[in-house]
């Protein structure tokens, strides 16, 4: 919540993968583009007997209402930058060649106005759309009670041992991998 409360304008360029505490870290930015091609977007940690601690369930819900909000929390797969911009996960994709020169135009176009308008305009725009601080401490307080169960505590370990957290398929492909456990 700092960052989004933070006296600046924050954007998120997202190409690769943004998991998890990645995704979390986009979402507390006031903006995110995404690469079409190379983007993906997910929160696993229900596939590893996680809650998520960064505020994705107050955060998602109302970027992209409840249902597509559990959607994404609950099923634990990959969301395509394409499919993220459907949703509302992100402002807009585009083409993986146009990322860079979009954000960097929309950061310079941005800054090129007046501050303090700036300034006042996020504050009213957080005052309607960011989560209160009791929402976000208390998905907190459930993820680190979750990170406490013995049964968490075997399903980490088990998926450690398949190959999670470490260079490879696993990470390439999360949404497939932490689908597949237990079958």
């Amino acid at each position: 919540m700092r960052l989004s409360r933070a006296p600046v304008v924050s954007l998120a360029s997202i190409r690769g993968r943004a998991t998890g505490m990645g995704s979390e870290l986009a979402l507390a930015c006031d903006m995110r583009f995404a690469s079409r091609e190379k983007a993906i977007l997910s929160q696993f940690e229900v596939g590893a007997g996680l809650v998520p601690g960064g505020g994705p369930m107050a955060q998602l819900t109302r970027l992209m209402g409840r249902g597509r909000a559990l959607e994404v929390i609950l099923s634990a797969n990959d969301i395509p930058g394409d499919l993220a911009e459907l949703y509302g996960y992100v402002n807009r994709s585009l083409p993986d060649a146009d990322l860079d020169g979009f954000v960097d135009a929309l950061a310079t176009r941005i800054a090129s106005f007046e501050k303090r308008t700036i300034m006042d305009i996020r504050r009213l725009v957080n005052v309607a759309g960011l989560p209160s601080d009791i929402e976000i401490e208390s998905g907190w307080n459930a993820c680190v009670a979750s990170m406490a169960r013995p049964a968490t505590q075997e399903r980490i370990k088990e998926l450690i041992g398949r190959g999670f957290c470490k260079p490879g398929d696993a990470e390439d492909r999360l949404g497939d991998f932490i689908g597949q456990h237990g079958r």
